[in-house]
């Protein structure tokens, strides 16, 4: 049956998220965004059906990566990245006709998780059985433990974020109970909303609006959690400001693109021992970079949390 569905300049709106990994951005998202417009228009599929389809064309790619002939691994890399485009899909179909749902946001998660231990124990198994190599049985769990461990870090690193900005916010709000107190807004929060703006407009703009004696209500104080690690690395900032242009996020190597080089690079060269070496090396460097941002970002909320005590948050007229 046919829905009112918009037009696609309007579907990439709706589907797309501002920032995503580029192997997302250049290699799916052209893909996958006409594609949810047609099943949109001309299917009653679910986000979770979607989901289940992924599922089972994941499992499909481990089956050709056991056989570990050259054009299986081939076959298997192709049927891995179908079903990362369909396990891209399910997301956009659930934002595009609001069928989303927090068991298929759980059943998502899951799903990906087993497809990346199915997939790296049956590609590993398979070049074993091929090579007599025991490294591979160590780069199988390799495989398993760095997805898990980039799941683990992201979540603490997000509880912590989260805690930091929830005292910091209880901090202004008793400031505000007690007299006439400024605003406050999150730097992170301000490029997320106009994430093509650099940040030296946004602290420009920001400023300005702080200084405008006609409206003393709409002033805020910006909180800025990454003012160290931006005044560190300046570089970040154009480089950031070029990715975010072209809706890449700075975590240029993810978990996305770690299952890729893995599961596609590697079985498409037929060097799946080096292209996972690399992939996970990578992958550990730029956990450890969020890492080191996040003890910066510890340092900046310290430093605000103190100054509250120096200088009330209050608006000025």
């Amino acid at each position: 049956m046919r829905r009112d569905i918009p037009p696609l300049d309007e579907v990439r709106r709706i589907t797309q998220k501002k920032r995503d990994a580029w192997w997302t951005v250049l290699l799916v998202d052209p893909v996958a965004t006409p594609l949810v417009r047609l099943a949109a228009m001309r299917t009653r599929v679910t986000p979770n059906q979607i989901t289940w389809g992924a599922f089972v064309l994941g499992l499909g790619s481990a089956v050709c990566f056991w056989l570990a002939d050259w054009r299986w691994l081939i076959a298997g890399a192709v049927v891995y990245h179908l079903s990362f485009v369909l396990d891209c899909m399910d997301g956009k179909v659930a934002r595009l006709t609001g069928q989303g749902s927090v068991f298929g946001a759980w059943l998502d998660f899951v799903f990906d998780r087993i497809r990346v231990m199915v997939c790296g124990v049956a590609l590993m198994a398979g070049q074993y059985e091929r090579t007599g190599d025991e490294l591979y049985i160590w780069l199988a769990l390799a495989v398993v433990g760095l997805d898990t461990l980039r799941y683990i870090n992201s979540l603490e690193i997000f509880k912590i974020r989260h805690s930091m900005r929830k005292q910091i916010k209880e901090r202004v709000r008793e400031a505000r109970r007690a007299e006439n107190a400024a605003e406050l807004a999150f730097m992170e929060d301000l490029l997320r909303d106009n994430p093509e703006a650099d940040i030296d407009h946004d602290l420009r703009k920001t400023q300005a609006a702080a200084d405008e004696p006609e409206a003393p209500q709409e002033r805020a104080r910006v909180v800025d959690l990454h003012q160290e690690f931006r005044s560190r690395f300046p570089v970040y900032l154009r480089l950031r400001a070029f990715l975010l242009r072209h809706r890449i996020r700075t975590h240029l190597i993810s978990g996305i693109e770690f299952q890729m080089g893995v599961f596609m690079i590697g079985p498409l060269t037929d060097q799946v021992l080096w292209a996972t070496v690399v992939s996970g090396a990578l992958l550990l460097l730029f956990e450890l970079a969020i890492v080191y941002k996040l003890l910066l970002s510890t340092r900046d909320f310290t430093r605000t949390i103190d100054s509250f005590a120096r200088q009330p948050l209050r608006a000025t007229h």
